[in-house]
């Protein structure tokens, strides 16, 4: 890398550096043997830039991470003056000031008694972490049969064991085969396609939380410890909850003494426009599980924070929580976000975010009009497209086709275009959007005009 103050780099070094010794992440790298590596070098606000010096709007916020936008000095600088101060020291019995002040504040932000705040380094640590939390507190209360866990299908909740076993994509899986038993799968929320409940959205809604209710049943309300559930559901493409959904879940975890986990790893910290998906559609979990937006992407953190009810049989004796993380509540991690925390109130994000969705939604749904996009949904800034071969009968791709249309062509049109978002086919073929909260009608705008020209051309070619 030559001059890398001045932003100049030896692109043919990196590529070939990259090609040689770099395994990403959830990559094929296949694709890349006769095609270079997209290398991101610098970020500005709502922009990076590649080591070409071509400028790209960040329309997946890093991936529903960086809140704040790019190169926010005074983030920097927090981290830079806690290192300097105490770079490291661990949560295993001991504590440092930025942890404890963090998790006081993550508490007065959490609805309820959700006041208990377990650090991670990311977000599938955190469910993990609540999914043993669950387990053990059962063990501890007298339960010891309640153990299961009941997710959504389609639904995403991370890459560790547990985690992947709670996910609700077979394809994610079958790699890593066998992995933790007993975790059971139930409808998820997406209203477009329930054909059996086109004109009544509130009663899709109980249904689908009925079906949890139905599995429990089936399993055994005694061997039932967990129900995980996002305010959004992610991967599909932006699932919002019904009218009603989850009042009806709260209702029923209630009932067999289930506990509700809001896996907020994407919605919390303003994706929603508000610290907490679960604020913002007004039910109270007993866990939730968090990260990303935590520090706007500028050091990794993570947490699970729990209700005192699930922390009080830890209080007593010699009990302890055998769990933890080396990287856990890191200093710097817990410096940052507290900055982070601060701009958020300093410039009410939140409150940006609630008063611009509304406009983002209405820019995106502009492109109802294109033949290949069935729906637009999501809240916040928080969006999916869905993409169809036929509007009038919603008929998705086959297999083939949505190879053909998101990896061979989509992803790289789009990014060419001078948008950086995801497009996805874990569910039916979908774009996700979710971009930095600082993004206004000037970036909606961009978005829509690229969009629009590279789903033409995409209707064009199916």
């Amino acid at each position: 890398m030559l001059g890398q103050d001045e932003h100049v780099y030896d692109n043919a070094h990196l590529q070939q550096a990259a090609r040689d010794h770099l395994w990403m992440h959830f990559t094929r790298h296949s694709g890349y043997q006769s095609a270079d590596v997209p290398i991101i070098v610098r970020g500005e606000g709502a922009y990076i830039y590649d080591s070409d010096g071509k400028r790209y709007l960040d329309g997946l916020a890093g991936l529903f991470v960086s809140q704040l936008g790019h190169g926010r000095a005074e983030l920097a600088e927090a981290a830079a003056k806690q290192a300097e101060k105490l770079a490291f020291m661990p949560l295993w019995s001991y504590a440092h000031p930025n942890a404890i002040e963090l998790a006081e504040r993550v508490a007065g932000y959490a609805p309820g008694d959700l006041n208990r705040i377990f650090f991670t380094t990311g977000g599938g640590e955190a469910v993990e972490t609540a999914w043993k939390l669950a387990k053990n507190y059962f063990k501890l209360v007298g339960k010891p049969h309640k153990h299961k866990v009941i997710s959504r299908a389609i639904a995403y909740h991370g890459t560790p064991h547990g985690a992947l076993s709670i996910t609700g994509l077979p394809g994610m899986k079958a790699m890593f085969e066998p992995l933790v038993p007993s975790t059971f799968r139930v409808p998820n929320t997406n209203y477009y396609r329930a054909p059996y409940f086109e004109d009544d959205e509130k009663k899709f809604g109980l249904w689908a939380a009925n079906e949890i209710a139905v599995a429990i049943e089936n399993e055994g309300p005694e061997t039932v410890a967990a129900v995980f559930l996002e305010p959004v559901q992610n991967s599909g493409g932006c699932f919002p909850p019904p009218p009603g959904y989850f009042d009806r879940v709260r209702e029923i975890c209630d009932e067999y003494d289930v506990l509700l986990v809001s896996d907020e790893v994407i919605c919390a910290f303003g994706r929603l426009g508000h610290m907490f998906g679960a604020e913002r559609y007004g039910y109270q979990p007993d866990i939730i599980t968090c990260a990303k937006g935590l520090t706007s992407g500028y050091a990794p953190l993570g947490a699970m924070i729990a209700t005192d009810r699930l922390m009080e049989p830890f209080l007593k004796g010699d009990t302890t929580f055998l769990h933890g993380y080396t990287f856990g509540g890191h200093p710097v991690s817990t410096a940052v976000a507290m900055a982070n925390l601060d701009i958020f109130e300093k410039e009410k994000i939140n409150e940006h975010v609630r008063d611009n969705e509304g406009a983002f939604r209405e820019t995106l749904t502009k492109l109802l009009d294109l033949p290949i996009v069935g729906d637009v949904r999501g809240d916040g800034y928080f969006f999916g497209i869905e993409l169809v071969k036929d509007k009038g009968t919603k008929e998705t791709f086959n297999d083939e086709e949505s190879e053909k249309l998101l990896r061979g062509f989509l992803s790289k049109a789009l990014y060419d275009a001078g948008l950086y978002c995801r497009a996805d086919d874990r569910g039916d073929p979908v774009i996700q959007l979710a971009p930095p909260l600082i993004c206004d009608q000037e970036h909606f705008d961009e978005m829509e005009q690229i969009l629009r020209e590279v789903l033409t051309k995409a209707g064009d070619l199916i």
